[in-house]
């Protein structure tokens, strides 16, 4: 019952996606990525750190995306953008700001640094990922159409 969740996340994605105007297969591979990023997200709960299962769900986007971008020739950020919306920490952000306004300062840092993490893992994936394959790929010259 706790994989339900994934389904929710590709309808999530795929309503983002639309007030995007992404169309078509995009948007369909797009949200499949989201709910990808969610089953891994879920999957690695044993690991019992939520900042680890979020970098690695995002490994996960990013590795769909790099590769969804060659196959349908599009920009890899036109599928991460998508994928990643179930993994964003509004509620982290939300409840930080709130303590920072009720004056609570103790649960404001504690919550300020949690969010700062899972924010912290999610650009470090994409970081990560987006590398390697600049690394494994390089991109052609325009000026003789050959990889240097």
């Amino acid at each position: 019952m706790e994989y339900l969740a994934c389904l929710w996340a590709f309808f999530a994605c795929a309503a983002f996606g639309l007030v995007y105007n992404t169309r078509g297969w995009t948007l369909l591979f797009a949200s499949l990525g989201g709910a990808l990023g969610w089953f891994v997200y879920l999957t690695f709960g044993f690991l019992g750190n939520d900042i680890l299962q979020f970098f690695l769900a995002t490994v996960a986007t990013a590795l769909y995306s790099e590769i969804l971008a060659r196959v349908m020739k599009k920009p890899a950020t036109e599928f991460q953008i998508i994928a990643l919306l179930p993994m964003v920490p509004g509620g982290g952000i939300f409840y930080t700001m709130e303590y920072c306004v009720i004056g609570n300062n103790q649960m404001f840092l504690q919550t300020g640094l949690h969010t700062l993490g899972i924010a912290g893992a999610l650009a470090t994936g994409i970081l990560l990922v987006s590398s390697l394959f600049r690394i494994g790929n390089p991109p052609y010259d325009r000026q003789t159409q050959k990889k240097p």
